[in-house]
């Protein structure tokens, strides 16, 4: 009877021990997807800035320096709901702008417009590694919860379901090419 009641003790422990684990390690994932989603906010938000500051900077023609300050201004100001499509309107902007290379190089031969185009490309090329971190911590977290033993335990407690963050990222092929 009391070697019956010490093995259950032992499994009941066990068991235990291995929900605890795993609602540390779901806890890990969550504190993971809101760092990589701080970094993405900073990536989005230097890109945003970096365009505005071109747009009024007087180095682009002004029709595409007005459609540039438009798309970063939105992107800086749009709310958490309207975010992600803000920011692939300002990918679309980018792309629009700087379509062709012969912009590109108008906007490198302008004073300080080397540094400019330079620091533009690191913003442009910095966001799609960001989205991917936080997408892949998310992707990770929701294939942990969608696990029987985490749902019937309860184990994510009150934490939102996380979301992948989804926008057009794809950077403008001119900008790019010419600052590697």
């Amino acid at each position: 009877m009391t070697a019956t009641l010490i093995w259950i003790l032992v499994v009941l422990v066990a068991v235990g021990l291995y929900l605890s684990w795993t609602a540390g390690r779901l806890d890990r994932l969550h504190a993971r997807i809101d760092a990589a989603r701080a970094a993405l906010d900073a990536q989005l938000l230097r890109r945003a800035s970096v365009a505005q500051e071109l747009a009024t900077s007087g180095v682009l023609d002004p029709a595409a320096s007005m459609v540039l300050y438009e798309a970063a201004h939105a992107a800086r100001q749009a709310e958490e709901e309207l975010r992600e499509v803000a920011e692939s309107e300002l990918s679309q902007a980018l792309r629009a702008v700087f379509a062709d290379a012969q912009q590109v190089d108008a906007l490198r031969e302008a004073p300080g417009g080397e540094a400019a185009a330079h620091e533009l490309a690191e913003a442009v090329r910095r966001v799609p590694m960001a989205r991917r971190f936080h997408n892949d911590a998310v992707g990770a977290a929701r294939r942990l919860r969608e696990h029987r033993k985490v749902r019937w335990f309860r184990l994510a407690g009150h934490a939102p379901f996380p979301l992948a963050f989804e926008m057009d990222d794809e950077s403008p092929a001119a900008l790019v090419e010419r600052a590697a």
